[in-house]
């Protein structure tokens, strides 16, 4: 992280999804399935499958090099012309590729930028597009799982009082944080508040990210409704996912081939015409 606000979101997120893990597998599944170890022992090794998925593709997501001078990369400048899209940035005083954008906080430019990314830190571009959407797709698995069973869990263990309960679901961190409530009661109802908000937030991200790599889009290009580079949804979602895009979102450590380079993009206009 290299902002203020990088750093707050970043320790937001490496900080709330452990606690939202131990909440669901160490305080809810125990107290709902206590004696059914079958349905305990399936419930857990999904929970930690949902967690392997976020710490994997969080971390593939900021170590992946997606800059245009990253990871030994040679552009190939010599030609580059400006029918294809090449420009001029001024900040890294080169020739940036089609797609390419310079990002003021990564100061560098990204292949094929579609945004910078508050809660990991970096820049979303070609080669790490992939992790960052398994990871914001494996948050809302796991903010959503969280909340179904901690919805079991919460309103089985705290009586509900009105208005008391709203004020507190409202609320639920200066409750907990001035001292209002300190018990761990209300400690478990600030992860399931926070756990819902979650589910609501990621999920309409979802639904925005999910929806530009159908249309073969960043956001940059959907703002400007430039739909030149799209291909149709299937070679879209390989763009993104790679040759073995059926297999990719089980795993981010299994490894799927990207089309091309990221830096030449004419022959797909081609194609499509």
């Amino acid at each position: 992280p290299r902002t203020v606000s990088d750093l707050l979101s970043m320790a937001f997120v490496l900080t709330i999804a452990p606690l939202l893990y131990w909440f669901g597998l160490w305080v809810v599944l125990p107290g709902l399935y206590g004696d059914e170890k079958l349905a305990y022992t399936l419930h857990f090794a999904l929970g930690s499958f949902i967690m392997l998925n976020i710490v994997g593709n969080f971390t593939y997501t900021v170590l992946c090099d997606t800059s245009t001078d990253g990871g030994g990369r040679i552009v190939p400048v010599s030609t580059a012309r400006a029918a294809d899209g090449w420009r001029l940035c001024p900040a890294c005083e080169c020739l940036s590729p089609p797609r390419s954008w310079h990002c003021n906080v990564c100061d560098t430019c990204i292949l094929k930028r579609d945004h910078h990314c508050v809660f990991t830190g970096c820049c979303v571009g070609y080669y790490n597009h992939r992790y960052f959407v398994m990871f914001l797709w494996y948050l809302f698995l796991g903010a959503a799982y969280a909340f179904c069973y901690g919805s079991l869990f919460i309103w089985t263990r705290i009586p509900f009082e009105f208005p008391m309960s709203i004020v507190k679901m409202v609320f639920p961190v200066a409750i907990f944080f001035f001292g209002f409530d300190s018990s761990i009661d209300q400690f478990y109802l600030l992860l399931y508040v926070v756990s819902a908000v979650g589910t609501l937030y990621t999920g309409v991200l979802c639904v925005y990210h999910f929806s530009l790599i159908l249309r073969g889009v960043v956001g940059d290009e959907s703002n400007k409704k430039d739909f030149r580079y799209d291909l149709g949804w299937r070679d879209n979602i390989r763009e993104v996912f790679g040759e073995r895009w059926y297999l990719m979102w089980l795993l981010p450590y299994i490894k799927s081939q990207l089309p091309h380079d990221g830096v030449t993009w004419h022959h797909l206009c081609s194609k499509k015409d």
